[in-house]
């Protein structure tokens, strides 16, 4: 029994019989619906023990339930152990939903409580909507949290700083024109922004508040005439104040947000409800005339400028120069014995700083050994870290954040020889990356149309994979980055010219192995022809993929051409860089595939 995650059960427990509520429900979220969040927003950790990116508690006075998507089966599984906390897996014919949990543990006239600060709009009406229906009532309760976490983390203080106009490519003030002229389209005065990365792009602005992401915590109000940064006075240094007042951009107390709102009269104020927290949604309704539609500056933010692709470029550049270091050492390392899942990714990391423009890795590294690697989203710690053996397959899953791009990349290696099991499992996510990485699409054309080439090869296998197949990154931003992505399930933002978005497909098998190959790519005009304009990606990640666990015989002529012409690109790009011993190993790692 996990006597820590009871304890704090029971303490929780005790809060809410205070205040008559039956159930709490602790999402994964900041106020402002982060993917990943600073340390004072880590509830659903602290109360559950589960650290994956993407989970919501679920605690009633007697029961305990944790829900999160196929990345994380295996570790919660792990993590909940002990716990008194019981798994659900999302998006399973059998789950149900946290709604229907609810309503089957509670009885009419009770009620089920949310902090509205960390709840989305969208999701807490639609909750409220299903337990009504059962007679439950849904109530925004203060944060427990506050009184049961002794030692909670405080909200970060650290300084936001000016990101240079040569690597953002656009002023601040060009872009609050652009903004402000989609609102007028959509007949909307002001916008509230919650998101913290697109109030970093708008204001050309960057922090350090979140692990691996530059943004900092804040509100952003954009009206017709007036701009408002909330967020705490001690965060902007002097060369920050003096760049937002020449925009002009205001700045109040981050906790004057809401009030700010709900003094507003007759405004007609865009809000993005799923991005945005029910609390500011209360606020902004007691005067506010709401237009509730997408922000536009989330696609505005995932269509690069010239400036921005360029960056991108020089940053893969550095970060290849990185990898083919690290791979170059790490076989030889590998065999002689000592290397664990942990000290190599120390490596990496270590190699990756050597470079100029640097700031961090852009996520926690996936370096997973064997069967570690079918864990989607593993992360090794001092208690799961095993040694490398000179045989089998290590999933590496790293990136790095610098002043000019975001990296986020894949590749599987084998480390010394493979099973058949293996190899075939490798080479079928490896005509599937070499599928989509290849394909041309006509304009109109969204991820979801594409997402069946990078899965066709292992279906005709009875094999998949539960997770997308591709999202968007940030221009030293967020790794990941929406509103396109590909994957199965629809998403209808269109994909357009300048769209960063990552191809890696995988296969798991659970105790056995992880594979996934993983490159960032660029979307580029490829012709005009009389039934109009198609797109095709450029590769923007260069590193070799490792052609020691093919298994030849699977693949096509033209697929070998493709992978021998994505090699020359990357020896032809990385080697000038490289000395004459690391020249000679990326040569032979690029050689052409027969």
């Amino acid at each position: 029994m996990n006597t820590l995650i009871s304890a704090r059960l029971t303490a929780l427990r005790e809060v809410l019989k205070k205040q008559a509520i039956s159930a709490f429900i602790v999402p994964s979220t900041d106020p402002h619906l982060s993917e990943y969040v600073a340390a004072h927003w880590h509830s659903r950790e602290w109360i559950s023990g589960f650290n994956g990116s993407a989970g919501t508690a679920v605690i009633t006075l007697q029961k305990a339930g944790l829900w999160t998507d196929s990345r994380y089966f295996l570790q919660a599984a792990e993590q909940l152990d002990g716990t008194g906390i019981d798994l659900y897996k999302e998006m399973l014919p059998d789950t149900p939903s946290i709604a229907q949990f609810l309503i089957a543990e509670l009885k009419p006239g009770e009620a089920v409580g949310i902090d509205a600060a960390v709840f989305s709009t969208r999701a807490a009406l639609t909750l409220r909507e299903e337990l009504a229906a059962a007679g439950i009532e849904l109530k925004y309760i203060a944060d427990p949290m506050t009184e049961i976490w002794s030692d909670r983390p405080a909200i970060p203080q650290d300084p936001i700083v000016v990101h240079p106009l040569r690597y953002a490519g656009k002023p601040t003030t060009e872009k609050l024109e652009e903004i402000r002229r989609a609102l007028a389209v959509q007949g909307a005065e002001a916008i509230f922004v919650s998101q913290l990365d697109e109030i970093a792009w708008t204001l050309n602005l960057r922090g350090s508040d979140v692990h691996c992401n530059p943004v900092f915590v804040a509100y952003l109000y954009i009206g017709k005439e007036e701009s408002i940064l909330f967020t705490d006075a001690a965060k902007i240094p002097q060369e920050t104040a003096d760049y937002l007042a020449s925009i002009p951009v205001n700045v109040a107390p981050y906790t004057e947000a809401a009030s700010k709102l709900s003094g507003l009269q007759g405004i007609h104020l865009l809000l993005d409800l799923p991005k945005t927290n029910a609390a500011i949604y209360q606020a902004a309704l007691q005067g506010c005339h709401l237009i509730e539609q997408a922000s536009p500056i989330c696609l505005m933010k995932s269509v690069k400028n010239e400036t921005e692709q360029n960056g991108f470029r020089e940053a893969m550049i550095r970060d290849g120069i990185a990898m083919v270091k690290f791979l170059r050492w790490l076989k030889p390392a590998v065999e002689r014995g000592g290397e664990t899942e942990l000290s190599i990714d120390r490596k990496l990391c270590a190699l990756r700083a050597e470079q100029s423009n640097y700031r961090g890795i852009s996520f926690d590294t996936i370096a997973g050994y064997a069967a570690h690697g079918a864990i989607v989203h593993y992360e090794a710690t001092p208690e799961t870290d095993i040694p490398l053996q000179p045989k089998g397959l290590l999933l590496l899953d790293s990136g790095g954040q610098y002043l000019d791009g975001t990296t986020d990349l894949t590749r599987t290696i084998a480390l010394g020889p493979t099973t058949e099991e293996e190899r075939t499992d490798y080479t079928l996510v490896l005509k599937g990356f070499l599928a989509l990485m290849h394909a041309e699409f006509p304009d109109g054309t969204c991820g979801t149309q594409l997402d069946v080439l990078a899965r066709q090869a292992m279906w005709k296998r009875g094999i998949n994979y539960l997770h997308g197949t591709g999202h968007g990154v940030g221009a030293y931003l967020c790794v990941h980055e929406g509103p396109h992505q590909i994957r199965m399930n629809h998403m209808p933002t269109v994909l357009k010219a300048g769209m960063t978005v990552t191809d890696e497909p995988g296969i798991y098998k659970a105790g056995k192995h992880g594979v996934r190959t993983e490159n960032t790519l660029l979307i580029v005009p490829a012709q005009e022809t009389p039934f109009g304009t198609f797109y095709r990606f450029e590769a923007l990640t260069l590193c070799p993929i490792d052609k020691a666990p093919i298994e030849r015989t699977l693949l096509t002529a033209e697929e070998v051409e493709w992978l021998n012409s994505y090699h020359r690109t990357v020896f032809e790009k990385l080697a000038p860089h490289l000395d004459k011993e690391t020249q000679h190993w990326l040569k032979e790692a690029c050689s052409p595939l027969e």
